[in-house]
């Protein structure tokens, strides 16, 4: 796997991990406007690095994307997969 893709799915990680944390303390602390900004704006850059590392690489999830025919979903590895990293000879989409 190449360096950037693993750095966007690191950022990715955290800070999906962030707006998570935030969602649930808001919860309980609805008026805390600090948290409120902090979670906005992990959720803005999260949407950004996803955009980009789906521009680079495909979706991250079949939600959302659209494929042509025939179905194609299932051509790019899941970023946990044994064949994220590597592809043995024969193997096709």
């Amino acid at each position: 796997m190449d360096s950037s893709r693993e750095e966007l799915l690191k950022q990715l990680s955290a800070l999906d991990f962030t707006i998570i944390e935030l969602n649930l303390y808001l919860n309980t602390h609805p008026r805390d406007r600090n948290a409120l900004m902090k979670y906005n704006t992990a959720v803005e850059q999260a949407k950004m690095i996803r955009m980009e590392y789906e521009r680079r690489y495909g979706p991250l999830t079949a939600y959302y994307s659209t494929s042509s025919y025939p179905w194609q979903w299932i051509c790019n590895p899941w970023p946990w997969h044994y064949s994220f990293n590597f592809r043995l000879a024969g193997e096709e989409c």
